[in-house]
């Protein structure tokens, strides 16, 4: 296989859909030779939202350490190459050929779905790099999430809210038990979960297995110094660790908890305070994107994949904060279908009243017009667009040098948007 080939090959997986369960990557894995036992120290991410910055994080970390560290991450905004890396670096296309050629015959035997496919990808590069760290995200749950196969040293567990509940239950307890199923035996569990139901989940989990837990907010004292776009300067103070003034490139307090947990883990696998510094300021060179990140100036244009009610809310709790610099703020949105789409225009509503409707690259999205009648039920002025490039060329018109353009909803629009605009 080529490149091309190889993602000619994966894509169309996407028919299957979302499958839970472990019997098919199993099949993958024990194929190539269970890679899935040699990744080195493993950190193992599951939760609602704040993955993506724990991970990146702490990989950073790890990397700057002096650690060869693997980092597996979903979704990607460009290139199916984003989800793999080594020390930040992206897995090359021709090893993305070379692994689907090997796998191709179980994976069309089996019926094995496109994320299946990836993480044997992933296991089997960073296997073969003899990673001495991998730091894995869940793709979505936990219990039945296709990474589930690791034994990790370390389990991460930032937050948990409502999110994709046709697949993980309906309620918080539901949610959290599917994602505390990560936690294994004698593994260090790290999380800010502040639900109590939820922490109570992760705890028993903990307690059944063996596992020791962390819960920050009871742990560790963090301090918010300052908060900007792009800029976030705090303090961490724990037993046995004291670090003032660190500084991460990423836009909101909220994210101060995420990247504490990272600290805590980084700081017990033995990580000093140089090299946290150190990874906490180049988090960006190891995918971490799209997240309230300024994309242009003038008008700022904040690019958030914040998917779900939850997480739309802290950005715009961070936006509202900063509300005073702009004369108006204009939202350009788009929403896959299982979403609680009328919650996150309720969110949005409280920053402005103008929003611009998109269609998704997807078949999972809604439609701009579809999109655009719920937010006009909730009392937003809204303009449908026919497309993102549509959408762009009526901000480029519309808006003034100090409005603020937040561009939000999901990583399909992200990635659209990053592409048309060379970013």
């Amino acid at each position: 296989m080529k490149y091309q080939d190889a993602i000619d090959f994966l894509f169309p997986l996407h028919r299957f859909g979302m499958k839970p369960g472990l019997e098919r990557v199993l099949k993958l894995l024990d194929a190539v030779g269970e890679p899935q036992r040699r990744l080195g120290q493993v950190v193992h991410i599951a939760g609602t939202n704040g993955k993506g910055a724990v991970a990146s994080s702490l990989a950073a970390i790890c990397c700057a350490s002096g650690y060869r560290t693997g980092l597996y991450t979903s979704p990607h905004l460009l290139s199916y190459t984003e989800r793999i890396r080594i020390n930040g670096d992206m897995i090359s296309e021709s090893r993305v050929a070379e692994y689907c050629s090997v796998l191709e015959s179980t994976v069309t035997e089996g019926n094995a779905t496109f994320f299946e496919a990836t993480t044997a990808i992933a296991f089997m590069y960073f296997c073969e790099m003899q990673a001495e760290i991998s730091v894995i995200e869940t793709g979505m749950g936990g219990r039945l999430d296709a990474t589930n196969v690791v034994d990790p040293d370390h389990v991460i567990i930032p937050s948990i809210s409502e999110d994709h509940t046709i697949w993980l239950g309906d309620t918080i307890g539901e949610i959290a038990a599917e994602k505390a199923a990560i936690i294994k035996k004698g593994a260090s569990v790290y999380t800010a979960v502040e639900d109590p139901e939820a922490l109570e989940i992760i705890l028993d989990r903990a307690d059944a297995v063996g596992a020791r837990v962390r819960v920050l907010q009871e742990s560790a004292e963090c301090i918010v110094h300052g908060a900007g776009v792009g800029t976030l300067e705090f303090s961490l103070e724990a037993p046995g660790l004291s670090m003032k003034n660190l500084v991460a490139p990423v836009t909101g307090d909220f994210h101060a908890s995420n990247l504490s947990l990272a600290v805590l883990a980084a700081s017990e696998i033995g990580m000093d305070e140089s090299a946290i510094r150190q990874g906490l300021l180049s988090m960006r060179r190891f995918g971490y994107r799209a997240r309230l990140e300024r994309i242009s100036r003038q008008p700022d244009v904040l690019l958030d994949v914040s998917h779900n009610p939850a997480g739309v809310e802290k950005s715009v709790h961070t936006l509202c904060a900063m509300r005073g610099a702009y004369r108006n703020v204009v939202v350009l949105l788009g929403l896959v279908r299982d979403k609680e789409a009328g919650r996150i225009v309720r969110h949005l509503k409280t920053m402005t009243s103008h929003i611009i409707t998109v269609d998704l690259l997807t078949e999972r999205g809604m439609t701009a017009a579809e999109l655009g009648d719920l937010c006009r039920e909730e009392g937003a002025e809204v303009t449908v667009a026919a497309t993102v490039r549509e959408a762009l060329d009526i901000i480029e018109c519309t808006v003034e040098k100090d409005d603020l353009v937040l561009i939000t909803g999901s990583f399909y629009l992200a990635g659209e948007v990053l592409g048309l605009m060379g970013c």
